[in-house]
């Protein structure tokens, strides 16, 4: 049912329409007042001319012509508008009458095809302590928000509605949620790379410096985040270092797990920059032929001497980190964890005193387990 307040809103809305359409009606000067005023003119003129004619001013001849053209207007003047102002007159009656029952009937049945007066009003207050069902996000969002009015040191609910902010197209908020996810929980990688991609998205595609400084922060506590790797190549290419960021790309596929779902993305940044994108480390079309042929056991042993003969490699050209980093994860995934280690220890003595490159060898240690 309509409430009474919000039938009396239609009402008045529905009055001021008619209003709208009848103001215009009453406003104008009727016709009988302007035929009186022209009829006072040429009475005027028919004095004006007997005083003339009487005083010798105009001979009889012409006041006699200009007498009967001035009668001749003043008899068109006194009938001729009568019947306008009656058909105008009726026509106003009709729209008057038009906008009075037509207008309300209208926005009645209109109302009635479309509208819903069964259904209950659902005031916000109410809609904000009703039991949430998940289908209004904005509701959701509201009340994380007064959650986090009253308890601005929960971390979390900033770090849970972030996201939220994103994809509800507020990044200027998403941005002040992660900034404050970090401040209150610490920072880690990952929330320093949400952070800049924040950022990103709130400057349109645009690297900023800010989010160039969040990126790097994110790989000062985990070199190896494609994220954060990502987004700086990205920031090299915006400022015309085509090369840096070929570098950067590159390496990132070099070292990319099988599969890895952001390599395309990185192949594409390649492409545009016009850098070919390295070969995928790996067995060659004949290993892999070869290797369909095998048993289970002939395979196993196929991909051992593989590695061994990478390890023989290493040791003539002990200059190859990402060589290195291959090694201790393919033993790794033979499951020989000491001689993935050996691997990473030799790596550590190779490149002694090479801070980008330690930091390297660490994430991948602690990626596989088998930290130093």
């Amino acid at each position: 049912m309509i409430s009474a307040p919000l039938f009396a809103a239609f009402a008045f809305m529905t009055a001021l329409a008619v209003m709208a359409v009848l103001w215009p009606l009453s406003r104008q000067r009727t016709e009988r007042a302007a035929r009186e005023a022209d009829l006072a003119v040429y009475r005027d003129q028919l004095a004006e001319l007997d005083r003339d004619a009487a005083s010798g001013r105009l001979p009889p001849e012409q006041a006699e012509a200009a007498r009967l053209e001035v009668a001749r207007r003043l008899l068109s003047a006194d009938t001729a508008p009568a019947a306008a102002g009656a058909s105008t007159a009726g026509r106003r009656r009709v729209a008057a009458l038009a906008a009075l029952v037509l207008i309300p009937a209208f926005g009645a049945g209109l109302y009635a095809a479309l509208g819903t007066p069964s259904v209950p009003g659902m005031p916000l207050a109410a809609r904000l302590s009703a039991p949430p069902d998940g289908s209004d996000v904005a509701i959701l969002v509201r009340r994380v928000e007064d959650h986090l009015a009253a308890n601005p040191q929960d971390g979390r609910g900033y770090e849970i509605l972030a996201p939220v902010y994103l994809k509800l197209g507020r990044p200027d908020d998403a941005v002040r949620a992660y900034a404050q996810a970090a401040r209150l929980l610490g920072a880690t990688a990952e929330r320093q790379a949400a952070l800049g991609e924040a950022m990103v998205v709130r400057s349109e595609g645009v690297v900023t410096q800010d989010a160039v400084r969040a990126f790097q922060a994110a790989l000062a506590l985990d070199p190896t985040l494609p994220r954060a790797r990502y987004f700086l190549g990205l920031a090299a290419e915006q400022d015309g270092r085509r090369q840096d960021a070929a570098d950067i790309w590159g390496q990132m596929l070099r070292e990319a797990p099988p599969n890895a779902p952001w390599a395309g993305i990185v192949r594409a940044g390649l492409a545009r920059i016009g850098a070919p994108a390295p070969a995928t480390p790996g067995p060659s079309a004949e290993d892999v032929a070869a290797a369909a042929a095998l048993s289970s056991a002939e395979r196993g042993a196929m991909i051992q001497g593989m590695v061994e003969r990478l390890e023989t490699r290493l040791k003539s050209e002990p200059k190859d980190l990402d060589g290195w980093l291959r090694l201790a994860r393919a033993w790794r995934v033979l499951g020989d964890a000491e001689k993935a280690r050996g691997a990473l220890d030799t790596a550590r003595a190779t490149f002694v005193g090479d801070a980008a490159a330690q930091a390297r060898i660490e994430a991948v240690a602690k990626e596989l387990g088998v930290g130093g």
